[in-house]
C-alpha cells in the first residue's frame, strides 16, 4: 500500500488516457475532482489487490456515457458519491473500497475522489487494462461476477438501481437511461469481495498508468523524447506515422463512432492508414489491411510531445504516431477474444494478436 498524492494524479491521468486506447473519457474533470477531494480529505491509499482480505467488498465506481457529451456535459462530482451511497445502502453494509472499472482517462482518476471522500482504499486494478465502450466488457464477465446491483446518478439528482438478468442487460438498460439523462451519469457496478477481485481483476494497471504518464512528463528532465520514453515503457510496437487527413463522427446513442483516417509520413509516406472507433479505437488498417485489432491496444500520441489523443478529440492536420499494445492474456483467452475480439463489433476479420500481425515477437 502506498500513498497518492495530488502530484501522481497527473501521471496516472495521462497514462489512464493512453490505455484508454482513443476511450474513457477526457481526464480534464476527472483530474479536477480528485485532486480537490486529496486537498480537502487527504492522500488516498493505493493498495494491491492481493492485500484485500478475501471478505472485502469492492465496487468499481465509473463514469458512464458518450466521450463527447463527458467533455460537453460536467459532472459535479456529487453523483459518483451518490452512485457510491446506493449501493452501500441496497448492499447493507460498508464498501471497504473502490476500482476503476477501466484504464481510461477520466475513468482512471475519478474513483480517487470517492475514494479521498469516504477515507477508503483504491485498489490497484481493473476490469480491462484499457477501455472499452460496453459494459460487460471486463475481465469480470469471463468470470462469471454479475454486473448488478448497478446504481445509477446524474447530476440532477435522479437515481436507480438495476437488477438485471445478466451483464448485456445491464448495458442495455443503463445505456438506455443514460440517453435520457444526457448522455451521461455515474454508476457503481460489479459488487465484488475480495478473493474475486484477486481471481479476476487485471492487477497492477493504476501503477502501470503512473509509470506511463512518468514517461511521456519526465522525458525531457530525463533527457529522452517522450515517444521514445513512452514506446519503451509500454513495449509497443510503432504502427504508423503520418498526418490526420480526415474524421469522420457520429454520435449514435451513447457511442461515437466513425473513422479516422492518416496519410502516411516518413516511412509510411505513400501509404494510409484507417482507424475504425467506437468510443475506443478498434481496428487499424493499412492500406486496407489490418495491422491492429481489438482487443489489443491501438494508441494514438502527437508526434511532437507524446500526448495521447482521444478519439472525440482528433484534429485535422495533426502529425500522430499510432502505436499498439498487447492487450491482457485474459482479452487472449478464446472467451476473452468472444466478448472483446472483432467479431464482437461486426468485422469479418478474426482475431489476430498485434504481433504476428506485424512480425514482431
Amino acid at each position: 500500500m502506498r500513498k497518492i498524492g495530488i502530484n501522481e494524479i497527473d501521471y496516472i491521468a495521462l497514462g489512464s488516457t493512453v490505455l484508454g486506447t482513443g476511450g474513457g473519457g477526457d481526464p480534464y474533470i476527472g483530474k479536477l475532482l480528485a485532486k480537490e477531494a486529496i486537498k480537502k480529505y487527504g492522500k488516498v491509499n493505493l493498495m494491491a489487490a492481493e492485500e484485500l482480505s478475501d471478505d472485502a467488498l469492492v465496487v468499481p465506481v465509473a463514469a458512464f456515457g458518450a466521450p463527447t457529451i463527458l467533455v460537453e456535459k460536467l459532472f459535479s462530482g456529487d453523483e459518483f458519491i451518490q452512485a457510491f451511497e446506493m449501493m452501500e445502502s441496497y448492499l447493507g453494509r460498508k464498501i471497504d473500497a473502490v476500482m476503476p472499472a477501466e484504464a481510461g482517462g477520466l475513468n482512471g482518476v475519478i474513483p480517487f475522489s470517492v475514494a479521498a471522500q469516504k477515507g477508503i482504499p483504491l485498489v490497484d486494478a481493473d476490469g480491462m487494462g484499457r477501455a472499452f465502450p460496453r459494459l460487460e466488457m471486463v475481465t469480470f464477465t469471463l468470470h462469471d461476477i454479475p454486473v448488478s446491483p448497478i446504481a445509477q446518478a446524474d447530476e440532477k439528482g435522479n437515481k436507480n438501481i438495476y437488477h438485471t438478468i445478466d451483464n448485456v442487460w445491464g448495458e442495455t438498460l443503463v445505456g438506455a437511461t443514460t440517453i435520457q439523462m444526457g448522455g451521461s451519469c455515474a454508476i457503481g457496478c460489479y459488487p465484488m469481495n475480495g478473493a474475486q477481485v484477486k481471481k479476476a481483476a487485471i492487477h497492477g494497471i493504476v501503477s502501470y498508468a503512473q509509470v506511463l504518464g512518468e514517461a511521456i512528463l519526465d522525458a525531457k528532465k530525463n533527457k529522452q523524447n517522450p515517444v521514445d520514453a513512452l514506446m519503451q515503457k509500454a513495449a509497443a510496437i510503432k504502427l504508423f506515422t503520418g498526418k490526420v487527413s480526415s474524421v469522420k463522427t457520429i454520435i449514435d446513442g451513447r457511442w461515437n463512432k466513425g473513422v479516422c483516417e492518416v496519410l502516411g509520413l516518413d516511412e509510411d509516406n505513400g501509404s494510409l492508414l484507417k482507424i475504425d472507433f467506437q468510443n475506443e479505437f478498434l481496428m487499424a488498417f493499412k492500406d486496407d489491411v489490418p495491422i491492429a485489432m481489438t482487443p489489443d491496444l491501438i494508441v494514438l500520441i502527437d508526434a511532437e510531445n507524446a500526448q495521447p489523443i482521444t478519439a472525440e478529440s482528433i484534429q485535422f492536420g495533426t502529425r500522430v504516431i499510432v502505436m499498439g499494445m498487447k492487450s491482457d492474456p485474459q482479452w487472449r483467452t478464446d472467451a476473452g477474444i468472444v466478448l472483446g475480439g472483432p467479431e464482437k463489433f461486426g468485422y469479418q476479420e478474426q482475431y489476430i494478436p498485434i504481433e504476428e500481425l506485424n512480425n514482431q515477437k
